[in-house]
């Protein structure tokens, strides 16, 4: 707002233009329709909330350029506050007064020396926005440090919280290990009196038995002389007897070597004997290798069958290797399997002295086999063209009739063959069962 050729060298602070500017408004709205001035006419129509927003700028215009309009304005301001007006006009300013309302009343009644009095106001509210900004800055740094110290707080409220809950979990388990220790401290304490009391009843039974039990010892220490005496004396009678007995088979023994080597040489018979098994045509180890041929399981619950088979005497045992090797190994390759099937049969073959034979399916010959078969344990290989199952039932067919034969294989179609032939098929699991216990 400009103050040309009435003494202000600088608009009127922006508080107290808002002030004067409400003031006519007010007053504008109050003023006959011919005492306004044109320029506000259509301003005095606005709803009096919206009249000094709106109409700001030209009201102060005609506050400043309108005299009249000015003093009409002031008549109101000097009828509101009487003493105000009057103390400016003698010079003399309320000191309670507000530094925005007297240089709003020197503005708009002009007294004498009123560009000082607003200037003065404008320096009071200067200083007043100063401490104004001052105080809130200085709220701001207490409210920051209000917040900083409720945080802390609070921090430390919840570490204090913390530190008590742990303490209480703490002392209440110490509370619980002090409660099971006393617990077990007692059940030692009653324990020990049982113990104690139990000490004292076996002192006391050793006490009463230990002259039954020297007087009994002594009793045995005479019967054992005495058995040791018998002993002794029929030790002496058995040697004796076993000597007479001993020559007596010895002479027979040698008149039956010399008889059986006579017919020997008489009948030309050769020194080793082979065995049926022996006659019948297939591929030796060492020569191409085989591949397997997948087994057939079937479940047997007689686990004591096989171990009755190995008590027949001059027993021949035909085992179907990969079919055994399958059922209980499959997951090595065919050569562990051999080996490890091999390895049991030969302490098999040693403990129940019994002739075995194993059959590998060599149908599809594609290598040398290396095979390191045990002592008493014969290793035959079907020929290329031949399944193992036929070369079984060949080695069945071979032997003499009435010659215990027991066949393993959980082959259904070999098990009811070789029955036909007089075999016994045996399932490949007592095999297994039998070697695991080998």
């Amino acid at each position: 707002m400009s103050s040309a050729g009435e003494g202000l060298s600088r608009p009127l602070p922006e508080q107290v233009r808002l002030h004067v500017v409400e003031l006519a408004a007010q007053v504008l709205g109050s003023m006959p329709a011919a005492a306004i001035p044109s320029q506000l006419r259509g301003i005095a129509k606005f709803d009096p909330r919206k009249r000094a927003r709106l109409g700001s700028a030209p009201i102060a215009a005609m506050l400043e350029t309108d005299k009249e309009f000015r003093e009409t304005v002031a008549e109101t301001l000097r009828s509101a506050w009487p003493d105000l007006v009057a103390g400016l006009a003698d010079g003399v300013v309320p000191a309670a007064a507000e530094p925005v309302l007297v240089a709003a009343a020197a503005y708009l009644t002009r007294p004498p020396g009123w560009p000082e009095l607003v200037e003065r106001a404008r320096e009071d509210l200067e200083q007043a926005t100063s401490a104004e900004a001052g105080r809130e800055q200085v709220e701001a740094r207490l409210r920051e440090q209000l917040a900083t110290q409720r945080t802390a707080a609070k921090e430390e409220a919840e570490r204090f919280r913390e530190q008590v809950r742990v303490a209480r979990a703490e002392n209440a388990d110490l509370r619980r290990r002090l409660h099971d220790a006393r617990e077990r401290a007692k059940a030692a304490e009653r324990r020990a009196a049982e113990m104690e009391a139990e000490t004292a009843e076996a002192r006391a039974r050793v006490a009463n038995a230990s002259g039954a039990a020297e007087t009994e010892v002594r009793k045995l220490k005479e019967r054992l002389a005495d058995a040791e005496r018998h002993l002794e004396a029929s030790r002496r009678a058995a040697r004796e007897g076993r000597s007479v007995e001993d020559a007596r088979i010895r002479v027979l023994m040698d008149a039956l070597q010399d008889a059986a080597a006579g017919l020997r040489k008489e009948l030309a018979l050769p020194t080793m004997i082979s065995k049926p098994a022996d006659y019948v045509s297939a591929v030796v180890p060492g020569a191409p290798s085989v591949r397997a041929v997948p087994a057939r399981a079937l479940a047997d619950d007689d686990p004591q069958l096989f171990d009755q088979l190995l008590a027949i005497p001059n027993l021949h045992v035909i085992i179907d290797g990969y079919n055994v090797t399958k059922t209980g190994y499959p997951s090595l390759t065919l050569a562990d399997q051999r080996a490890r099937l091999l390895t049991g049969l030969g302490g098999l073959a040693v403990q129940a002295r019994v002739e075995v034979t194993c059959v590998f399916d060599g149908a599809e010959l594609n290598g040398p086999v290396q095979v390191s078969a045990p002592r008493g344990v014969r290793v035959m290989f079907s020929a290329p063209g031949q399944i193992a199952d036929d070369l079984i039932r060949q080695l069945v067919k071979a032997e003499p009739s009435g010659r215990a034969i027991a066949v393993v294989s959980s082959d259904r179609e070999v098990a009811d063959s070789v029955r036909r032939m007089g075999a016994r098929p045996v399932p490949s699991l007592l095999l297994l069962r039998r070697l695991g216990r080998t």
